[in-house]
């Protein structure tokens, strides 16, 4: 008789999440993260990037399904044939990115961004950013509501939606995306090899103050902020055959709505 496979379920608060979870639990049983060969994440896309900074250490891979309103890194959900499905599911790899940020106090923050990092604006007037890959200053001065730094799993989030390129899982990119720029005018983003460090100064922060984030953990009243991709951390996620990562980021450049 084969041995079950061991799954660790967490879930969202949501109700439905909760609810599900106990449904998988009855059925599969349940252990420890650590003892665990697949974690299984139910929830939204949110809930998936939290778990994924949670249980990052352990290296065992990540299974989502959707039960929340956004679900791009997420499976279908379904009680049934679970085992069956983790057998036959497809591995992306993702490099998270490192932010080291500088406050107006000195001190530095360290944090890692499986989506994007961004700087924003914190007041009514718009940042003045220094724009600087691997210590060679491109913009002197790009007046803009803010601009990130997405990966290829995160740029069809955030990135999208500020009019950044679409990039694919394997391209070795990123994406360079200004927020509402201002000026240079014609200036609307790059995209860059995978090992650029990418270092953006505020160039006025008394007067015109900017935050950093990475994924959800923010820091207030940045100096300075420095992005590079953390190669040796990547986690293991999984999905479906029929639909893919990989074929998710191709067709959402061809999404009518």
């Amino acid at each position: 008789m084969p041995i079950p496979m061991r799954f660790a379920f967490v879930a969202s608060d949501t109700s439905v999440a909760q609810q599900a979870r106990r449904k998988l639990v009855e059925r599969y049983g349940d252990v420890p993260a650590i003892d665990a060969e697949v974690i299984v994440a139910l929830g939204g896309d949110g809930f998936m990037l939290r778990t994924l900074h949670a249980h990052r250490a352990l290296e065992i891979p990540v299974y989502g399904m959707k039960l929340g309103r956004v679900g791009f890194l997420m499976n279908k959900h379904r009680l049934d044939g679970l085992p069956e499905r983790i057998e036959r599911a497809h591995t992306a790899v993702l490099y998270p990115l490192d932010m080291r940020a500088t406050d107006a106090k000195g001190n530095v923050h360290q944090a890692l961004a499986f989506n994007e990092v961004s700087l924003l604006r914190q007041s009514n007037q718009a940042a003045h950013l220094e724009v600087k890959l691997n210590e060679t200053v491109k913009l002197p001065n790009l007046t803009c509501d803010g601009v990130m730094v997405a990966t290829p799993a995160g740029s069809t989030a955030y990135n999208l939606s500020a009019h950044g390129p679409i990039l694919p899982l394997d391209a070795n990119v990123l994406a360079l995306t200004p927020i509402s720029p201002f000026r240079p005018r014609r200036w609307r983003g790059a995209i860059l090899p995978h090992r650029t460090r990418v270092s953006l100064r505020v160039l006025d922060p008394g007067k015109r103050p900017v935050s950093a984030t990475a994924d959800f953990l923010e820091v207030r009243d940045v100096r300075t902020v420095d992005v590079v991709q953390a190669e040796g951390q990547g986690v293991r996620l999984l999905f479906d055959p029929e639909h893919n990562l990989e074929q998710r980021i191709l067709d959402e450049q061809f999404a009518s709505e």
